[in-house]
């Protein structure tokens, strides 16, 4: 008996020291830690039904349930004299287009949006977009309650914010894995379309990693109304599940009942719902969060090199032979890559032994990470297969890429440029030249009809044989003028000739 006595004490106490050591760590995480950190706890805690697939099935009603009581309405105010209402840029347009919501009635202007609860002590996320300028923000949850809120962070390069409501217990919706979507997998949109009480769609993932081009345009002003530099990061996942004004900021939740991406822009020409919705990836919000969460803004690391995506057309300009990768068009001295020994001219095929198809496969990829981390990086120089190790840089070594380019003349040119290959050289039969890799709608070189593909020989006599080379050839010019000598991607030598604003 005393044998059994003694076992019996040991066991409760062995239990006791494991659930005071489980108390300590969850105490732990509820004061810090990652919101995945956090959301282990609560689920711990408050373990939910095993929600079955219903791809066979087809019966949301388990995923739907799991996810309306966490998908908030967000009405935001904004004063007549504010900035974010009288003096709102290109950028409000292009979201009025797609979501917005927002009313111009007399008084105060009002915006309507959605957001997700992600962590029980009430942070929420939702789009840059929906809260942006906003004088005031008021979280409505679907049992009717309603908080104000504050900004945590926001971020226009991935137009990604998280707010914050006072109190605790709140229902949150389970962090997916959005690497594990597939095309054609079923999925629901929640939110709060048109200001109606929370509403649910389904569709299925129509493609992943696209690129639509709406955070690239207007002025990308940080959290603290600096402006940043334009590194927006567009992969997102394409969906045809029903989606409207309001929905922006709401939730893209697979048949499990777990978040993997953000419903953020649609594509219509009418302003409402045509079948194209689009949301950002869970697993890249996760990293902008939780930097959020820690630090008020983002911490994103940068590989120092401006690209163009290859496909067949945009190989031929350039004279190179592979048509899947990103070309480097320039290595910013000082960066990752410059230290990794990359070159001008290199194509990187592969991150981390991951196939790179388009822009956004690398920018997702890179957009997880931060200033100090490690990538590994394929690449094909002169044909040959290279793979070097890059450590990743903070935003101060991307400053003097914005726009490719070093100084003012050459930024007004609204132009990139890379160098010029050595097929180029051979057909064109010169020794030196750069290709113009992009021009920007309503820039200097789109009025004066230069093309894409174009090379530039010289300018103002001298010899173009690197970018760098370009400003101090334009600012050489007399009177304020610039003659540039080129040849058209139809092989025809042709002159512009224009005063440099």
């Amino acid at each position: 008996m005393n044998k059994i006595g003694v076992t019996f004490l040991t066991a409760c106490l062995g239990g006791a020291v494991a659930i005071g050591s489980y108390k300590l760590i969850e105490t732990k995480f509820q004061d810090g830690g990652s919101f995945e950190d956090k959301q282990k706890v609560y689920f711990t805690n408050n373990p939910s039904p095993s929600i079955n697939s219903s791809t066979g099935e087809l019966d949301f009603t388990q995923a739907a349930a799991t996810v309306t009581p966490a998908v908030v309405h967000i009405k935001t105010t904004y004063s007549n004299s504010s900035q974010g209402y009288s003096g709102r840029d290109q950028m409000q347009d292009l979201f009025e287009d797609f979501f917005g919501g927002r009313r111009r009635p007399q008084g105060p202007a009002q915006g309507s949006g959605s957001g997700v609860i992600i962590s029980d002590d009430g942070y929420i996320v939702t789009n840059n977009h929906v809260v942006d300028d906003a004088d005031k923000i008021d979280v409505i949850l679907p049992d009717k309650r309603s908080f104000e809120a504050k900004i945590i962070g926001r971020d226009a390069n991935t137009d990604l914010a998280l707010i914050k409501i006072e109190g605790s217990g709140f229902p949150i919706v389970k962090l997916g894995n959005s690497d594990n979507v597939r095309v054609g997998e079923w999925v629901l949109a929640v939110g709060y379309p048109f200001a109606l009480n929370t509403t649910v769609t389904a569709g299925i993932v129509s493609a992943k990693g696209r690129q639509i081009g709406i955070l690239d345009q207007g002025n990308n002003r940080g959290f603290n109304g600096e402006p940043q530099a334009r590194t927006a990061i567009e992969s997102f996942i394409q969906t045809d599940a029903a989606i409207n004004r309001g929905n922006s900021g709401g939730a893209l939740v697979n048949t499990k009942g777990e978040l993997i991406g953000v419903n953020a822009a649609i594509a219509s020409q009418s302003g409402s719902y045509e079948g194209y919705g689009f949301a950002i990836p869970i697993n890249l919000a996760k990293k902008v969060l939780n930097d959020f969460k820690e630090f008020g803004s983002v911490r994103r690391g940068y590989i120092g090199i401006n690209f163009t995506g290859l496909d067949a057309e945009q190989s031929k300009r350039l004279g190179v032979s592979e048509i899947n990768g990103l070309y480097v068009n320039e290595v910013i001295p000082g960066g990752g890559a410059d230290k990794g020994g990359l070159k001008e001219g290199d194509i990187i095929t592969k991150v981390d032994g991951v196939q790179i198809l388009s822009p956004s496969d690398l920018q997702e990829r890179i957009g997880r990470l931060g200033p100090g981390d490690k990538v590994q990086l394929t690449y094909l120089r002169d044909g040959k297969p290279l793979v070097t190790t890059v450590t990743l840089k903070g935003e101060e070594s991307v400053k003097i890429a914005d726009n490719s380019s070093n100084g003012a003349a050459v930024k007004n040119l609204g132009a990139n440029f890379a160098p010029i290959s050595d097929v180029l050289k051979k057909k064109y039969k010169i020794n030196a030249g750069v290709v113009v890799s992009s021009v920007k709608p309503g820039g200097f070189f789109d009025q004066l009809d230069v093309a894409q593909g174009t090379v530039i020989t010289s300018i103002n006599g001298r010899q173009i044989a690197k970018v760098e080379d370009i400003e101090t050839a334009i600012s050489s010019g007399r009177n304020n003028m610039a003659t540039i000598n080129a040849i058209s991607p139809e092989g025809m030598q042709i002159r512009y000739q224009f005063q440099v604003k």
